[in-house]
This record gives C-alpha cells, structure tokens and sequence, in this order.
C-alpha cells in the first residue's frame, strides 16, 4: 500500500515542497541536485549515445553483408568499430545502469530524500556529457579513435596511429573516469549511511547490494585503466617508451593494465542487470526471492572474485603455464556466485505465480541469453580452447550473449518496470510484448551466428572477406537479425513515448511491487518521503503494518523533518538512527568546475600545456568557492 496524504497532513507537504521544489525550466535542470533529475539527465544522455553506438553497429553489419563489400573503406570501419565499443561500454552501459537507475532508484529504495553528495552527483553527470561530447568530436572532424575499444598498443602508439585519434580515446576516457569514479564513491556513502532506520545490511534491497558491488569495484579498477592510458599519453606527447620494447618497455604491460580493469568491468557491466532482475522477478511471481542472503553475497562476491581473472585475456601472449593455469582456475571459480544467482532466479519464479507480463519477459530473456553467453564463456576457461579462438568471432558472439543479451535486457525491462513510477502513466502492454519478442529474436539471429563463424576462422574487426569462405550466408543471417533487433528497440522507445502522452494513470503501485520506492507517488515529489519510512524487512511494501505506521507519523507530523534539506544518517550495520543532514540546494558551481575541467582537457588533447594549467587553476578557484559557502551548503 501507498502512504495515504491524510487532511492533518497537508500543512507538512506544503511546506516540505516549498523547501525541497528547484526553479522550472532550463535554468533549474542546469544547477539541479535532484537526484531524480540528475538520473534522467544521464537516462536521455545515455540514450542518445546508445542510438549512435546502435548506427555504428548497423554500419558494421551492412558493411560485412555481403562478401567483398564497399559501404565504408577500411579506415572508417576501423573508426566506427572501435567507437561503437567505446560507445556501448563506456557511454551508455555503465551510465545507463549506474547514472540513471542507480540515482533515481537507491535513494527511493533506501528511504532517503537525495544522494550522500549531491552537487558531487551533478557534477559526475556533467563531466560525463562532456567526456562523451569530446570523444565524439573525434568523429565528426575525422579523427575518431581507431585501434578497438580496447586500444592495444603498438597499434595504438604514435607510430602506427600519428594523427590525433588515439588521443580522444586517452583523454576522452581519463576525463569519463573523473565522473564514474566520483558517482562510484557517491553511491557508497549513500547506501552505507542514508538507509532509513531499520534497514539493516540484511534487509537492504538486492538491487542496492549490486549497486554496492559495482561501485566498489568501479574504485578500484578505474585506477589501473587511468594508469595505462596516462603512460600512452605521456609516450604519444612526450616521446616516453612505457610500451616501447626497443626502449625497455613492455606492450603487454597494456594488456595486463588494461585487462585489470576491463574484466571485472564485464561485472560492473552486468551487476545493475543482476540488480534489477531481483526487483522484477519478486513482483511478477508474488513471493520473495529464494535464498536472499546467497544472492547478496553472491553479488558480492562476483564483483571480487572479476579481479582475479583478467590474464584469461591473455593466454596467447605467451605466459608462463603456471600463470595461464591459476588464471584458468579463477575463471572456473566465479561461475560459482554466477550460478547461485542464475539458480535463485529461476527456482524464484518456479515456485511462485509468475505473471509473463512486459517487464518479466525481458528478465527471462535475460537468463536465457545469460546462460548460454556464460557457457561459452566457462569454455573460455579451457587454456587450448581459448588460444585456438582468440581474436574470433566467437568471442564476440560470447561477449555480446552476455553484454547485451544478459545485460541491456534487463535495463529495456527495467525501462517498462519503472516507466510508471518515473510518469506516472502505464505502458502499451501488447506493444510492450512485441518489442520484447521482436528484440529477442534479433538478439539471437545476431549473435548465436557468429559463435560457428568464429569456429570456421573469421577474425575479429574483419573489414571484409573474400566469396567461398563459408562466412558468406552466416553473415547475412547477422546482418538481417541486426535490423530486426533495431526494429525492436524502436518499438520500445515509440511504445514508451506514445504512453508517455497516451498511457493509463498508474497510480502509486500498479504491480503490487515490495521495494520502497513504490510508496512514493507516481512521479514522486522532489523531498521523495513525506516521512522516513519504517523498514522492518527487504520488502516493506509488504509489510503492511509499517506502511500504516507511516501514515500514523505523517498524520501527526513526526519523522517529517521539516526545517530544511533534511535526511536522516544511520549506522553502517544495523541502520540505527544516527543524525540528521542539511543537504545542499541547487547550486550552479558543479556545472562550472565541469566547464573548466572540460577546457583543461581540450587544450591537453591541442597540446596547449599552459592554457590547459590556466583552466586547470580557474578550476580550482572554481572549487574553492564552492566550498567557502556555509558548511550546509558544501
């Protein structure tokens, strides 16, 4: 049930709008703090860069068709490959799932009113538009990055790359990590210290455990990925040799910097999936997820254990076999906390009700695609079997199975799921279905092909192919599931904007879901809470008794908190009460430190070194005011 508003209770929500409301219009959504704007200005950010990554891929498509094909020249291919990885990882996936569900959804599952750090989540959004903005400069003045997402060197290095476009990568990328790294702390705190009282580590929503995980993976393997692309850098400006071999470098030092961080990312990639398939699947199937506690810590651990299997990258450079075998291993191990999730999921929706609605289909397409990209990935683990396909395509059927397949279903579910709660209308259902069934079909003629191309031999990045390799007629059948799969993102985006203007009122809760957020109205007001919330399990909406008990406080006007941006703070473990915050309003000073730092890193990739420090300096004058305001409004 939803907190009812009771007559008593006007004067409170009254006064908490006034304190809580931002200015309308352009101005307000360029200083807003809002949590819940700040999630949608990265949700429609991260949209529009999955459309160009989209394009990219059917440029890709189109161009491998057909045999000997000429719809784009070699240097292009190498540009819009590399950009619609670059594009996919880094610009949509990760921010789609962190920046726009993780900051409009933790705070409203928590029972907190904003994030720990608001003007610190405003400015990871704006830094994040503008590393975006800068890498695809690069693509419309000709110089987009060109060595593959993952940029191997010497490929990579002055030598072989001299124009600018291995510098977009560097810079664009060193710049996006500012903001991922800012967000990743931000969620920490929030989720250690902002739950309301009584929820307790154990009764903490699983999607906020995954959340949980990826951030505290983001922090630590952001810094060897940073590490790498300043050492390429320093030896494309300045001539230094850390990947040079003639020099005393070492190019597999890349790999190894590189891989630290670009494994456990698979899991930072698809933990927000995991996330949100244990919020979806409780509330199609009416009971509570199976072995709560196992799934917690299994996404934990998932996240720990992806920084133990990075070399399994690197089995054909010629490591040592002790190595090679340690690494193997680890790649076996972390099947284990995969599998108690996939089996939870599954044994929760057998013994329960399951109703196949929209948002529910996604997440079973999720675990089929799941389980077949993460077998293909357990035979990765066979140090021959990986030699013998490195570099095929069949990793990059693997990859995509479990990027797209099992990662992006689960947010297009989670897009259907919340779409109520965000607008307050109901989605087409039936459309809803189509778009499901459409995108899956794509998804399968898509990859599932590429997995025996790359067994016949087709390389990775391949341009193009001569007739009679036996690649021709399983590149067509790619190449046609990649329209039908566009055709079904399509539809998702016409059906969630036609309900948008045309969709049945929702209400507060129309799915009956137990997670707080739905206690909220539909869309929920900038203070989230007329009250803290009372929690008593991982599922308060379910607990009816709590939920009257809020209506009781809000009636009489107890745990409104009321005198300004207020939140309350609690223990780590048990969410025992611990003080309440002053949260800062709106403030214009995240958008022009991100402006500054912004001009520091375009005059970086100009190689104007010393208007770069200028900036660099307004920057920080920028920050020092920022915080010379009053304590509350730091």
């Amino acid at each position: 049930m939803a907190i009812a508003h009771p007559p008593a209770a006007e004067p409170h929500l009254e006064r908490l709008e006034r304190i809580w409301e931002e200015r309308p219009g352009l101005l307000g959504w360029l200083t807003t703090v809002d949590h819940k704007r700040i999630g949608l200005l990265y949700f429609f950010t991260a949209l529009a860069f999955f459309a160009a990554g989209g394009v990219e891929a059917l440029m890709i498509r189109t161009q491998l068709l057909a045999p000997n094909n000429g719809v784009v020249g070699p240097g292009t291919f190498d540009q819009v490959m590399t950009m619609h990885g670059i594009t996919m990882i880094f610009l949509f996936v990760i921010p789609m799932a962190t920046g726009a569900f993780g900051n409009y959804l933790v705070p409203l599952m928590i029972g907190a009113r904003d994030m720990a750090f608001p003007r610190l989540n405003a400015l990871s959004y704006w830094i994040f538009l503008a590393s975006g903005l800068l890498i695809y400069a690069g693509v419309f003045i000709g110089y987009a990055p060109n060595a593959g997402w993952f940029d191997y060197v010497p490929l990579a290095s002055k030598q072989f790359s001299p124009g600018p476009n291995i510098d977009f990568y560097c810079l664009g990328l060193i710049f996006n990590g500012i903001s991922t790294t800012a967000a990743a702390i931000n969620f920490i705190v929030t989720i250690f210290k902002l739950r309301a009282p009584g929820m307790s580590l154990n009764r903490l929503p699983l999607l906020c455990y995954a959340f949980l995980a990826v951030s505290l993976a983001l922090v630590f393997a952001l810094p060897p990925l940073n590490a790498a692309l300043i050492f390429l850098e320093l030896d494309r400006s300045l001539g230094m040799h850390f990947f040079d071999l003639v020099h005393g470098g070492d190019p597999v030092l890349w790999q190894h910097l590189f891989w630290i961080f670009g494994h456990p990312e698979v899991y930072i990639i698809i933990l927000p999936a995991f996330g949100i398939a244990t919020s979806i699947i409780p509330t199609f199937v009416r009971r509570r997820m199976v072995a709560y506690a196992l799934v917690a810590l299994a996404e934990v651990l998932v996240a720990f254990i992806g920084f133990g299997v990075w070399a399994h990258h690197m089995f054909s450079v010629g490591l040592a076999t002790i190595t090679t075998v340690a690494f193997a291993a680890a790649s076996l191990v972390i099947v284990i906390p995969s599998g108690i999730q996939l089996f939870a999921w599954i044994m929760t929706i057998l013994t329960g009700r399951p109703q196949f609605r929209t948002p529910l289909l996604w997440i079973v397409g999720f675990i089929v695609f799941f389980l077949l990209g993460g077998l293909s990935g357990v035979a990765f683990a066979a140090i021959p079997f990986d030699q013998q396909l490195t570099d095929t395509y069949f990793v990059v059927a693997h990859f995509h199975f479990v990027i797209f397949g099992a990662a992006v279903f689960p947010i297009l579910g989670g897009m259907y799921f919340w779409f109520p709660k965000v607008t307050g209308r109901m989605y087409h259902e039936r459309l809803g279905q189509a778009s499901f069934w459409l995108t899956f079909t794509g998804t399968g003629l898509t990859f599932f092909p590429m997995h025996i191309v790359g067994l016949l031999g087709m390389p990775r990045r391949q341009y193009t192919y001569a007739p009679g390799m036996g690649w021709t007629g399983l590149n067509l059948i790619e190449s046609i599931g990649a329209y039908v799969l566009a055709a079904g993102l399509a539809l998702v985006v016409v059906n969630l904007v036609v309900s948008l203007f045309r969709g049945a009122p929702a209400g507060d809760n129309p799915f009956a879901a137990p997670t707080l957020e739905w206690s909220t109205s539909s869309p929920p007001p900038p203070y989230n809470f007329p009250v803290i919330p009372r929690v008593s399990s991982p599922y308060p909406m379910w607990d009816v008794d709590d939920r009257l008990v809020d209506v009781r406080q809000l009636t009489e006007g107890e745990m409104v908190l009321e005198e300004g941006h207020e939140t309350p703070t609690t223990s780590v473990l048990d969410a025992d009460w611990d003080e309440v915050l002053d949260m800062p309003s709106e403030s214009p000073w995240p958008l022009a430190v991100a402006a500054a730092l912004t001009a520091v890193f375009v005059m970086l990739l100009t190689k104007q070194v010393i208007v770069a420090a200028t900036f660099a300096a307004v920057g920080a004058l920028v920050v020092a005011r920022w915080h010379a305001q009053e304590p509350q409004q730091a």
